[in-house]
């Protein structure tokens, strides 16, 4: 509330006889009913869009708000006493009122402005009848503006209450509906329709880790939905493949890491936050890059590959037993060659150039790995088995030395 709405009514009107304040509020009181309907009816002229409420007695709720008002003015600087403060509840409930139906107050402080300026032309009239002198009537017009000023702050609570209401109202159901999309439960649509959410045909599913309990939630886009209440809080991306969706997911959520799930048909929307989770699990294994928002689809070999780990550790225990025979140099060096030959499938200069060694070297390492495995390097399972637990080796001791590896070579 400013200044002006608790300080007293001025001197000039303090010295008004108390007969003449006496006969300008008898005047102003009688006149109240008259005046609240002819505000009202030019209010409705100005401003047909405004709905009509009716109150329990089916008297317009208006109607009733603006004679209070005016009785309460009119009681309180006829008394001489301090500014009025406007009536709470009446105003607080147009405000909220305006709130709830999604309008803005602008219009609602427009109506005051009327009202006020129809009432004020009135009291002028009756201070010219009861004598008033101008200053006193000037001070009177001050207290009525500091006046409006508080109907306004109490329509702007009001306001605010519905907005927040509904606000709190919409995440409610924004949260029951990804909870639906993510179980796959039976009233996906009639929950999206609910909340005006057009239903995509494929989506991507982000979870996100808090950079701090406190941190200020992601500014998503509309129709992208999110959910802050989750122990790691969750993104619905609808329609992941259009141009740009990713990036600007990206700069939404800037601050934050987290891993966006593939893009999947609306119902399995499950499958995208499963792949999004295993990915989230690996950034904070430190097993691949954290800081980012990490995208499942550029990680397809570390997502299948990393977390089964103790199936991939037996594996590779099974599979890589001839080099036990090896000291650890030279077993790694013939995993470097025999991974390069399965991923490459040439010949001795083919190999060389992917190590960066002598093809001569190559081909008494292929000799080695002959001796070592014989005809099991001819079976397609047991190389695909090879590969495949070299490769993740590979993966492991990348994302340990802080890099990814391309063939045998790491490159930071």
């Amino acid at each position: 509330m400013s200044e002006r709405a608790v300080t007293a009514v001025g001197p000039a009107w303090q010295d008004v006889p108390r007969l003449r304040v006496h006969r300008f509020a008898t005047l102003a009181m009688d006149r109240v009913p008259a005046l609240a309907e002819e505000i009202l009816r030019e209010i409705r002229r100005e401003f047909p869009q405004l709905p009509v409420v009716l109150d329990e007695l089916g008297e317009p709720k208006a109607l009733v708000g603006i004679r209070r008002a005016l009785e309460h003015f009119v009681t309180h600087v006829a008394a001489g006493e301090e500014r009025p403060q406007a009536p709470p509840q009446d105003f607080q409930d147009f405000g909220r009122g305006e709130g709830q139906h999604g309008r803005s107050l602008d219009a609602l402080q427009a109506v005051y402005r009327l009202g006020v300026r129809l009432a004020w032309r009135r009291l002028a009239e009756i201070g010219q009848e009861a004598e008033i002198p101008a200053p006193a009537m000037y001070e009177l017009a001050e207290s009525g503006f500091a006046y409006l000023d508080g109907l306004v702050a109490q329509s702007v609570r009001g306001h605010a209450e519905a907005a927040a209401r509904q606000a709190g109202e919409r995440l409610r159901l924004q949260r029951q509906l990804m909870a639906e999309i993510l179980t796959g439960g039976p009233d996906v649509a009639g929950r999206a329709a609910r909340i005006g959410w057009p239903l995509p045909e494929r989506v991507a599913v982000a979870v996100l880790a808090r950079p701090a309990r406190e941190a200020v939630a992601p500014a998503v886009g509309p129709g992208v939905l999110l959910d802050m209440e989750r122990e790691r809080p969750c993104v619905i991306l609808p329609e992941p493949d259009a141009a740009g969706r990713h990036e600007l997911l990206a700069r939404a959520t800037y601050g934050w890491s987290g891993a966006v799930g593939p893009p999947v048909p609306l119902a399995a929307a499950a499958a995208s936050l499963r792949w999004a989770e295993a990915a989230l699990a690996l950034v904070e294994r430190g097993l691949l890059p954290p800081g980012e928002l990490l995208r499942c689809t550029e990680h397809t070999e570390a997502l299948v590959l990393l977390p089964p780990e103790e199936l991939i550790a037996d594996l590779t225990r099974r599979s890589l037993a001839p080099l036990e025979s090896c000291g650890p140099g030279h077993a790694r060096r013939l995993a470097d060659t025999l991974l390069a030959w399965l991923e490459t499938r040439g010949g001795a200069p083919e190999v060389a150039a992917r190590l960066g060694v002598h093809p001569q070297t190559v081909r008494y390492r292929l000799r080695q790995l002959r001796d070592l495995w014989g005809e099991e390097l001819d079976d397609p399972d047991r190389r695909f088995a090879l590969e495949l637990v070299l490769r993740a080796r590979r993966l492991r001791e990348g994302a340990a030395q802080g890099g990814t590896t391309v063939g045998a070579r790491r490159v930071s």
